[in-house]
Protein backbone atom coordinates (compact mmCIF):
# COMPACT_ATOMS: atom_id res chain seq x y z
CA UNK A 1 0.00 0.00 0.00
CA UNK A 2 1.25 3.42 -0.59
CA UNK A 3 2.72 5.26 2.37
CA UNK A 4 -0.20 7.68 2.46
CA UNK A 5 -2.74 4.93 2.89
CA UNK A 6 -4.56 5.26 6.12
CA UNK A 7 -6.93 1.74 5.67
CA UNK A 8 -6.19 -1.60 5.83
CA UNK A 9 -5.51 -3.06 2.06
CA UNK A 10 -7.58 -6.28 0.66
CA UNK A 11 -5.09 -8.35 -1.68
CA UNK A 12 -5.93 -11.00 -4.13
CA UNK A 13 -7.12 -14.27 -3.42
CA UNK A 14 -4.31 -16.61 -2.11
CA UNK A 15 -3.61 -19.45 -5.24
CA UNK A 16 -3.10 -22.01 -2.43
CA UNK A 17 -6.12 -20.92 0.06
CA UNK A 18 -8.25 -18.90 -1.86
CA UNK A 19 -8.64 -16.26 1.28
CA UNK A 20 -7.57 -12.60 0.67
CA UNK A 21 -4.69 -11.93 2.61
CA UNK A 22 -4.97 -8.27 4.90
CA UNK A 23 -2.23 -6.05 4.90
CA UNK A 24 -3.19 -3.63 8.36
CA UNK A 25 -2.63 -0.36 8.70
CA UNK A 26 -0.63 0.45 11.20
CA UNK A 27 -1.16 4.25 12.77
CA UNK A 28 1.44 6.32 13.67
CA UNK A 29 0.98 6.59 17.17
CA UNK A 30 -0.61 2.99 17.74
CA UNK A 31 -1.79 2.30 21.41
CA UNK A 32 -0.57 -0.48 22.83
CA UNK A 33 -4.51 -1.98 22.84
CA UNK A 34 -4.88 -1.45 19.52
CA UNK A 35 -1.28 -2.84 18.72
CA UNK A 36 -2.78 -5.97 20.61
CA UNK A 37 -5.69 -6.03 18.31
CA UNK A 38 -3.79 -5.29 15.23
CA UNK A 39 -1.15 -8.67 16.06
CA UNK A 40 -4.16 -10.62 17.16
CA UNK A 41 -6.00 -10.13 14.08
CA UNK A 42 -2.72 -10.75 11.91
CA UNK A 43 -1.98 -13.64 13.97
CA UNK A 44 -5.62 -15.43 12.91
CA UNK A 45 -5.38 -14.64 9.55
CA UNK A 46 -2.15 -16.24 9.56
CA UNK A 47 -3.78 -19.67 10.97
CA UNK A 48 -6.61 -19.37 8.47
CA UNK A 49 -4.32 -19.06 5.81
CA UNK A 50 -2.22 -21.91 6.86
CA UNK A 51 -5.52 -24.06 7.69
CA UNK A 52 -7.15 -23.46 4.34
CA UNK A 53 -4.13 -23.49 2.15
CA UNK A 54 -3.60 -27.31 3.84
CA UNK A 55 -7.24 -27.90 3.54
CA UNK A 56 -8.00 -26.69 -0.53
CA UNK A 57 -4.86 -29.14 -1.09
CA UNK A 58 -5.78 -32.03 0.84
CA UNK A 59 -9.25 -31.34 -1.47
CA UNK A 60 -8.12 -31.04 -4.85
CA UNK A 61 -5.64 -34.58 -4.39
CA UNK A 62 -8.21 -36.40 -2.60
CA UNK A 63 -10.50 -35.51 -5.55
CA UNK A 64 -8.30 -36.52 -8.28
CA UNK A 65 -7.59 -39.42 -6.84
CA UNK A 66 -11.52 -40.25 -6.06
CA UNK A 67 -11.92 -39.38 -10.32
CA UNK A 68 -8.98 -41.65 -11.30
CA UNK A 69 -10.37 -44.64 -8.86
CA UNK A 70 -13.62 -44.27 -10.73
CA UNK A 71 -13.08 -43.56 -14.42
CA UNK A 72 -10.47 -46.87 -13.92
CA UNK A 73 -12.90 -48.97 -12.13
CA UNK A 74 -15.64 -48.03 -15.48
CA UNK A 75 -12.39 -48.74 -17.88
CA UNK A 76 -12.18 -45.37 -18.98
CA UNK A 77 -8.64 -43.08 -20.05
CA UNK A 78 -8.39 -39.85 -17.82
CA UNK A 79 -8.49 -38.11 -21.29
CA UNK A 80 -9.94 -38.93 -24.29
CA UNK A 81 -8.93 -39.04 -27.39
CA UNK A 82 -8.82 -35.78 -28.23
CA UNK A 83 -6.88 -34.91 -25.03
CA UNK A 84 -9.96 -33.58 -23.23
CA UNK A 85 -10.08 -34.45 -19.24
CA UNK A 86 -12.91 -37.10 -18.57
CA UNK A 87 -15.35 -36.17 -15.65
CA UNK A 88 -17.68 -37.67 -13.71
CA UNK A 89 -20.92 -36.28 -13.39
CA UNK A 90 -22.41 -34.52 -10.39
CA UNK A 91 -24.00 -37.74 -8.63
CA UNK A 92 -20.59 -39.37 -8.44
CA UNK A 93 -19.00 -36.79 -7.77
CA UNK A 94 -21.93 -35.94 -4.84
CA UNK A 95 -20.22 -38.95 -2.96
CA UNK A 96 -17.16 -37.70 -3.14
CA UNK A 97 -18.47 -34.57 -1.60
CA UNK A 98 -19.69 -36.59 0.75
CA UNK A 99 -17.07 -38.81 2.17
CA UNK A 100 -14.55 -35.60 2.16
CA UNK A 101 -16.78 -33.15 4.44
CA UNK A 102 -17.32 -36.57 6.61
CA UNK A 103 -13.97 -37.38 7.06
CA UNK A 104 -13.28 -33.87 7.82
CA UNK A 105 -16.10 -32.83 10.28
CA UNK A 106 -13.96 -33.16 12.74
CA UNK A 107 -11.61 -31.04 11.96
CA UNK A 108 -13.86 -28.33 10.64
CA UNK A 109 -15.61 -27.93 13.96
CA UNK A 110 -12.02 -27.37 15.68
CA UNK A 111 -11.24 -24.30 13.29
CA UNK A 112 -14.52 -23.27 14.04
CA UNK A 113 -13.76 -23.09 18.10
Amino acid sequence: PPAHSRNDWIGPPDKHSNLRPVVFYVPPEESPLERRLREARQEAQACDQQFWARHNRAFSQEKEEFIYSRLKAKGVEMRDETGQKATLNAEEMADFYKDFLSKNFRKHMQYNR
